[in-house]
């Protein structure tokens, strides 16, 4: 009798399996699928605003990769560097139906499924044998996602989540990966650190600092030096250097930690009064999405980033939490106003709520100066969320939402962006 493969792609052997799928450059792919006449094989890229050339490029296809386009690039930089680069226009509605169709085939292989962001998600198919070896699932399912929706993806297989990861980025586009501990010395170690999922560039340069330029390196060095020197990070980064991971695939969306909304310019901004309209639309946003789940805020962060991708966060907290987008967008402005550094031209402006919880267990302090006109304000904002829920999110704007092409541009539901990565919720984060 044979010997029978072990590990994950066989799983013959004892643990976990997990799989990470992967889209690869999904909203480009999307745009292919939906008109292949038009756009599939050809160098494109979707871009903030088509009409500016200054604006910045989102994402583009492997061939226009090819010829040197890069996310982050102003349109005019991808032009420069392939003058027939098409430029397509964000259209986030037709990215949520693309991931809400291969993830209905993803869920019809196990319960297990983690929705990481739009374009990708884990399965733990360790109790799925009766679909095959999981090896055999990945070929399927990738299969299955090509056939029914014409799109590519890559799959990593590993007993934990990170490899798994790790597995999916080695091979794109339409790649199949197999990631095992005993695979980790030869595959993983002789790469620079801030390949390993989960460490960034600042902590790549500490870690060089400290002569630990390779995943090699950080999984020989002692944990106490990494802990002195990241707190209990750096022991996470020891056990993740040695290809350990121990969280699991978790199904359910617990409640938000924060809710976000973040609006790519079409052009730069640089009058606080423009940046203003723009805040007064995320403001909008964000609070109704708060009094939808029945929440209030007492953070509020904002985000700025120039056009060099550099990217300033800053927030404050509330003396009493709140849903009033006029107070959200009192505070954001107001944090505008005092980290915008005059004259500077800005790309990206977002608003992010924090410190959430449920405003029915909420002891929320009435402001002596505001008992008469309050519960007016509250029963306004009641009638314009029925008007909204009724006639849809335009049938209500208030005059500063109409001003100004940016501000116009963050009330557009088919290109806005947001700051949480999910099935319902988009970030210009496309890989």
């Amino acid at each position: 009798m044979p010997s029978q493969e072990r590990g994950p792609a066989g799983n013959g052997g004892r643990g976990r399996v997990i799989l990470h799928i992967d889209m690869n450059a999904f909203y480009c792919s999307v745009h292919e699928a939906e008109e292949p006449e038009r756009y599939a094989g050809k160098p494109i890229a979707v871009a903030g605003s088509v009409e500016e050339r200054r604006g910045v490029i989102v994402t583009s296809s492997y061939a226009a990769r090819a010829r040197g386009v890069r996310t982050g690039m102003t349109v005019r930089q991808g032009l420069k560097a392939c003058p027939e680069l098409i430029i397509i226009q964000p259209d986030f509605g037709l990215y949520r139906k693309y991931s809400r169709g291969f993830l209905s085939i993803v869920r019809q292989y196990t319960p297990l499924v983690e929705v990481v962001s739009i374009d990708e998600c884990y399965l733990d198919v360790t109790g799925s044998g009766r679909f095959g070896t999981p090896l055999g699932i990945a070929e399927e399912i990738q299969r299955r996602i090509r056939n029914e929706w014409s799109l590519p993806c890559s799959i990593g297989i590993g007993p934990n989540k990170l490899l798994a990861k790790m597995a999916s980025d080695m091979k794109k586009p339409n790649g199949i990966t197999v990631l095992r501990i005993r695979d980790v010395p030869e595959k993983l170690w002789p790469l620079p650190c801030d390949a390993l999922h989960g460490v960034g560039k600042k902590t790549a340069a500490k870690l060089a600092r400290m002569n630990i330029r390779t995943i090699g390196e950080l999984a020989a060095c002692d944990e106490r030096t990494l802990i002195r020197a990241f707190g209990a990070y750096g022991a996470w980064m020891k056990r993740a250097a040695n290809g350990i991971d121990t969280s699991e695939v978790n199904p359910e969306r617990g409640p938000n930690k924060s809710i976000g909304h973040s609006t790519t310019l079409p052009r730069d901004v640089t009058d606080p009064e423009e940046a203003g309209r723009v805040f007064l639309s995320l403001a909008d946003r964000t609070a109704r999405r708060l009094r939808r789940q029945g929440l209030v805020a007492s953070t509020v962060q904002i985000a700025i980033r120039t056009p060099d991708m550099r990217t300033r966060t800053r927030a404050e907290t509330l003396e009493r939490p709140t849903d009033d987008p006029v107070e959200i967008h009192r505070v954001a402005c107001r944090l505008f106003q005092r980290h915008h550094r005059p004259g500077e031209p800005v790309r990206l402006l977002g608003i992010t709520l924090a410190n959430l919880s449920p405003k029915r267990e909420t002891a929320v302090q009435l402001d002596l100066f505001d008992l008469d006109r309050q519960p007016k304000r509250e029963a306004l904002i009641r009638t314009m969320d029925e008007l909204r829920d009724r006639f849809g999110e335009e049938a209500v704007l208030t005059a500063g939402m109409l001003l100004g092409e940016p501000a116009a541009l963050s009330r557009n539901r088919r290109i806005h962006s947001t700051s949480l990565q999910t099935e319902d919720e988009l970030l210009y984060s496309d890989e």
